[in-house]
């Protein structure tokens, strides 16, 4: 059975704006996704009504605004909904006050793994007509898994440290945390507060500490902060929580991103966020230039040779064309931006923060490196592990110990490649480092007596 848990509450806070009567309603949304375990996630729903833009009504002298919030959540692979529900709300509102005052209110569920298509109508009450749509495909793919991870971020115009309030839905790890749902700062919000949690921070390589980078740039050309800082991991998940100021950045949009890398490993996350600057008296500059892909990267924090280990590694699914470029190339500089392209042109879904493909990959890397490697060799550069890193694991693997006039060797067979492929490995010289001999996959060594290498002398 699906599980799903709710809360709900609503807050006022204060904002400079101009009251409106009888206006189209204002109505904002936003949602973070948060580890719950290895099968789902929690995602919290952030939502802003507008008060100034809501319908007003009095009883016995008492104004207030009266609203209804619809959220309908559907996997899209069955159809079936897993949330739709609706919730009204009716709050006081002083019409004295010259302050426009903002309804902001949060609410969490925990959702499996799965695709899902959602729809938030914010909606005056009794009259709906006056009402605003949102419409979401929110991927839900658990956070926790065998390497470090970590949440998706949280803006907020607030957070208050060593909270005692656990009563508060705003509540998290000892923190209240007031959330942003339209993502508007600046001239009324001049400080961006960020919220972040991370997971399983022990997987990583012991005794080194993780580089964790924080910037904000605009939209592909300049960054305006970008700040670097040491993590010792000696606890196994932590909150990382900051501010930034935003009352000089001109009005635009930019993207906040928090990445953290094991650069021993060449393992690394980024999770970000976007967000609009209003700030109207703040003239256009020219700050430093920056490749917005580059700096979103974990390859930003990479040494020249460590950029020069990662290519190694990647030469199994390079071309001749990049392998001659990336060979032409000095400096850390060209050869970052050139693993940057390279790894950005094998991304399945361009449109998340992760590259699927390159962690795939790295997988594979890691498993070849445990499995297939010795004292004098990495896995990676053995055969077996550029044949798995390459095409992936075998269908099945038939193994043969050393028996009478035979050396050990195995046959690898791939099902789904080629309408059927093998590889066949042997241990010529003893030391289990298994030598490609022969395989029926199209560019690779083809050799139909490959049996006679395997006779001892």
């Amino acid at each position: 059975m699906r599980k799903f848990v709710l809360t709900i509450l609503f807050i006022i806070t204060g904002l400079t704006l101009t009251p409106a009567q009888q206006t189209k309603l204002l109505f904002d949304i936003d949602y973070a996704q948060f580890a719950f375990d290895p099968d789902s996630n929690i995602v919290e729903f952030y939502y802003l009504f507008d008060t100034s833009s809501m319908q007003k009504t009095k009883e016995d002298s008492v104004v207030y605004v009266d609203g209804l919030l619809k959220i309908s959540v559907v996997d899209s692979s069955t159809g079936r909904a897993i949330i739709n529900r609706q919730w009204r709300f009716k709050n006081q509102h002083d019409d004295s006050e010259s302050l426009q005052r903002n309804l902001v209110g949060v609410l969490k569920f925990v959702i499996p793994e799965g695709v899902y298509n959602c729809t938030f109508t914010g909606s005056n009450y009794p009259d709906t007509l006056n009402s605003k749509s949102y419409s979401e495909r929110i991927e839900v793919r658990p956070i926790l898994n065998s390497n470090f991870s970590l949440s998706n971020l949280e803006l907020a115009s607030g957070i208050l440290p060593e909270s005692n309030n656990k009563e508060s839905i705003f509540y998290k790890n000892t923190y209240e945390i007031i959330p942003v749902p339209n993502l508007i700062f600046g001239e009324n919000q001049p400080v961006l507060f960020y919220y972040l949690e991370m997971y399983d921070l022990n997987s990583a390589t012991e005794g080194t500490p993780l580089v964790l980078i924080t910037r904000v740039y605009n939209n592909g050309t300049k960054y305006f902060v970008n700040r670097r800082s040491y993590l010792t991991h000696t606890e196994n998940s932590r909150v990382e929580v900051g501010s930034i100021n935003v009352s000089k950045l001109p009005t635009g949009s930019y993207t906040l991103s928090v990445s953290l890398i094991d650069s021993l490993q060449q393992y690394g996350l980024t999770s970000s966020k976007k967000f609009f600057v209003y700030n109207p008296g703040v003239k256009p500059d020219t700050l430093t230039i920056a490749d917005t892909k580059t700096i979103n990267t974990q390859f930003y924090a990479l040494s020249e040779e460590e950029l020069d280990n990662v290519f190694a590694r990647s030469k199994y699914i390079a071309s001749n064309n990049e392998i001659d470029q990336y060979n032409s190339l000095s400096g850390a500089d060209a050869k970052r931006e050139f693993l940057v392209r390279f790894w950005s042109a094998r991304d399945k879904d361009p449109s998340t923060p992760r590259n699927e493909f390159y962690e795939e990959y790295m997988n594979r890397i890691d498993y070849a490196n445990r499995k297939y490697g010795n004292i004098k060799i990495e896995g990676w550069m053995t055969d077996r592990g550029r044949v798995y890193i390459t095409y992936g694991p075998p269908s099945e693997i038939d193994r043969y110990p050393s028996v009478g006039n035979s050396k050990p060797y195995e046959i690898w067979l791939y099902n789904d490649i080629e309408g059927g492929v093998q590889f066949v490995f042997g241990d010529l010289i003893g030391l289990s480092n298994y030598q490609l001999l022969h395989s029926t996959k199209r560019g690779e060594i083809n050799d139909p007596n490959w049996e006679r290498r395997l006779r001892a002398l």
